[in-house]
């Protein structure tokens, strides 16, 4: 049998040895971003994403090993132990594979069969599975045990007995039960009906009369169905034709001409219609769901990513709108660091008086301040609210720019904890108009202040497996935090928290260090904070930025224990530390290669690898590679869906992606949908192939029902 690291090997398709580095990594109790950034000789440079797939089915498969020994012992401990059924169970690929293997030792409730072996018929049903030549008549066989002290009357009454524990034993069939699974996968179909004879135009209309093979259901099919089934909109079913089922049990059981035949047959209809159709249906429910919630986790993650990768509006005095109705639209100023300058509430929607007084009051904030750029949420009102914008920006003669960002979450912020301690002088709505403000200025720093499944962006998110989904949304946060970096001087505890080997304790711990003793002047200084300890410290001090120190190299991505490689390859091509402070190592490459890559790193007692990534980090010393991203899209008017006709040529941002296609942001408040089929003219198999969150693309429009609400959009180019 192979081992867990042979599997993993196989599936990942990756060296055994960098396996076995990365599972010992693990235990050892290493972080995945530490791994991913900073062992790349161990591992072979896997990115954070193949590593925790690997972590993922490492537990996975040290689960199934515990379970394998669980369901052994428990089989030994009833004396039914063979050799080959603890090889069956050792072979077993999957839980699945090994609760069927089990399912005949399980402890049962109360059924027919246990009944029926209490009366003794056990004996009997074995005779008459045996199919021996010279059993008799199943009729004739049964009189041997009519019983009536045991409630067996009559030969009859023995025979539906032995019939049910018959029935019983095929649906506990292990090997049976998985040539059904193969069965389903091929030929089930997924069927999902209006609950009621006449029903209503819903959002499940286009599932009041659907079919489709289980193999080619989609996952949002899949939890549209289900959630049409738990609002008791849609009765759904999977169906598999009989005709296909019970000759595969048939020819597994019966043998031809045997005496007992007809009475198996009939044993086996009533164990498919009985026990093994509606077993058999429920896993292949619950498989289809699993399946659609791991592509919907998937998603999420894919979508998370780029939308907190977003660049940043750095260096800019930024006003920030929370849009709103009956309480107004909420008003802050924030400096460049993200500090508020002014609040303000405004009412441009009650009137146009209304609306004049706040064009004026926002016209003197935008001046006092010498305010560059507006961020708008996209909540409640959001559409009057740009529109005012737009003529605000008009009547300053230019020289500001606006933007639309998501507010998901903003009020989930707003109204906790760590906001009432961040603005204890500000009411909820005002904090919520800062964090918008902020989401344009820095978009991961703010974003990772809000529980990641309140973000948005995704399908059916409040569906899914909340751990599950919580622990693949940590996982990106985590690494995107990671790659940017953080400073130590100015992160917030929620950011700092996200860094690799750090937690909400030590995170605080930082923040109160850095209150009472000032601003950090060393990486090695948090060796100094409480609870943070060595470890903790060479997880998280390659990814903690101090542009204050005197050493260049704590305000890059360079770990500590690698500063003396780093400054002995400085030393080697004729540099110091203070030329790279000065910027003025331009030719460092070209003199590493004359010097020789391989030499060098073997002289400095470093993996190539590392040697390439100090090179990178000591040529942009703080950088931050959302910077090498494409800007954000900034709007200066704003367009109305009427004055949308079909053919236009407009620019979007891409603020959702799913199934089925990708929602766009084309600056008139209602986001056009990007079908799948409009994407590209190639044949596309994911939307994410071609696009993602928070893209700039050009697109065209389709079609405009201002009824329905509904932009269908194409990135194809007209011709």
């Amino acid at each position: 049998m192979d081992t867990i690291s042979q599997i993993l090997a196989r599936e990942l398709n990756q060296p055994e040895h960098y396996v076995n580095n990365v599972v010992a990594l693990l235990d050892e109790g290493n972080t995945i971003p530490f791994i991913a950034r900073y062992r790349k000789e161990l591992h072979g440079a896997m990115d954070d994403t193949v590593l925790r797939d690997l972590a993922d089915r490492l537990q996975y498969l040290r689960n199934l090993d515990k379970r394998r020994e669980e369901v052994k012992h428990s089989i030994d401990e009833q004396g039914k132990l063979s050799e080959e059924l603890a090889a069956a169970i050792d072979a077993a690929a999957t839980l699945a594979e090994v609760e069927d293997l089990y399912r005949p030792y399980k402890q049962k409730r109360r059924t027919r069969a246990t009944m029926a072996r209490e009366k003794g018929l056990e004996p009997l049903a074995d005779l008459l599975l045996a199919q021996a030549p010279d059993c008799p008549e199943p009729l004739i066989a049964a009189q041997d045990y009519v019983n009536p002290e045991l409630g067996v009357e009559t030969a009859e009454d023995a025979l539906a007995g032995a019939s049910d524990i018959i029935a019983e034993r095929v649906s506990d069939d292990a090997d049976l039960r998985k040539l059904l699974r193969q069965l389903y996968e091929k030929k089930a179909l997924l069927v999902s009906d209006a609950k009621d004879a006449e029903p209503e135009d819903t959002v499940y209309r286009l599932y009041y009369d659907f079919r489709t093979p289980l193999s080619r259901a989609q996952g949002h099919q899949i939890l549209a169905i289900n959630r049409g089934e738990r609002e008791e909109v849609l009765k759904v079913k999977v169906e598999l034709d009989r005709d296909l089922a019970l000759p595969l049990i048939n020819r597994r059981i019966i043998r031809p001409g045997s005496a007992s035949m007809a009475f198996l047959r009939a044993a086996v209809e009533d164990a498919w219609d009985r026990l093994l159709e509606p077993s058999m249906e429920r896993e292949a429910r619950s498989a289809l769901t699993d399946r659609a919630n791991e592509g919907a986790i998937h998603m999420f993650g894919v979508n998370l990513k780029p939308l907190l990768m977003q660049p940043p509006v750095k260096g800019r005095v930024t006003m920030g709108l929370d849009p709103g109705y009956r309480n107004g639209c909420k008003v802050a100023v924030v400096d460049p660091t993200g500090k508020v300058l002014d609040t303000a509430v405004v009412y441009p929607t009650f009137n146009e008086n209304k609306k004049r007084e706040a064009i004026a009051a926002l016209s003197k904030l935008v001046k006092k301040h010498r305010v560059e750029h507006i961020a708008i949420g996209n909540g409640t009102a959001s559409k009057e609210t740009e529109l005012m914008t737009a003529e605000l920006i008009k009547e300053l003669g230019g020289g500001v720019s606006y933007m639309v960002v998501s507010e998901a979450g903003a009020s989930v912020y707003s109204a906790s904890k760590l906001a009432a301690e961040e603005f204890p002088q500000y009411d909820v709505n005002l904090r919520s108009a800062v964090s918008i403000a902020r989401r344009l200025q820095d978009p991961l720093a703010e974003l990772v202040k809000i529980d990641p499944q309140a973000i948005g962006v995704g399908q059916y998110q409040h569906d899914m497996p909340q751990a599950r989904l919580d622990e693949t949304l940590s996982g990106v946060v985590e690494d995107c935090v990671n790659a940017v970096g953080a400073d130590l001087n100015t992160a917030s505890a929620p950011l700092l928290s996200r860094v690799a080997g750090l937690n909400n304790t030590t995170a605080k711990n930082i923040v109160k260090y850095r209150e009472e003793n000032g601003a950090f002047t060393a990486r090695k200084q948090l060796l100094k904070v409480p609870k943070l300890g060595p470890k903790a410290f060479q997880q998280c001090a390659g990814f903690l930025r101090v542009p204050e120190s005197k050493n260049v190299l704590d305000n890059t991505g360079v770990h500590p224990e690698s500063y003396d490689a780093a400054s002995g390859l400085l030393e080697l091509c004729g540099y110091t530390l203070k030329d790279v402070e000065a910027r003025a190592i331009d030719d460092l490459p070209q003199r590493l290669a004359a010097h020789g890559e391989a030499l060098a790193a073997e002289e400095l007692g470093v993996g190539l690898p590392t040697l390439r990534d100090v090179v990178k980090e000591l040529m942009k010393p703080g950088r931050d590679p959302r910077d090498e991203l494409p800007a954000p899209h900034l709007r200066t008017d704003v367009m109305d869906m009427k004055d949308l006709k079909p053919g236009m040529e407009l620019t979007g941002t891409v603020r959702n992606v799913i199934d089925f296609g990708a929602f766009v942001d084309i600056g008139v408040h209602q986001d056009g949908l990007v079908h799948i089929s409009q994407l590209s003219e190639r044949r596309v198999k994911h939307p994410g192939e071609v696009c993602a969150v928070g893209d700039v693309v050009t697109v065209w429009v389709l079609e405009v029902d201002e009824k329905k609400k509904r932009i269908s959009l194409t990135m194809k180019k007209p011709s």
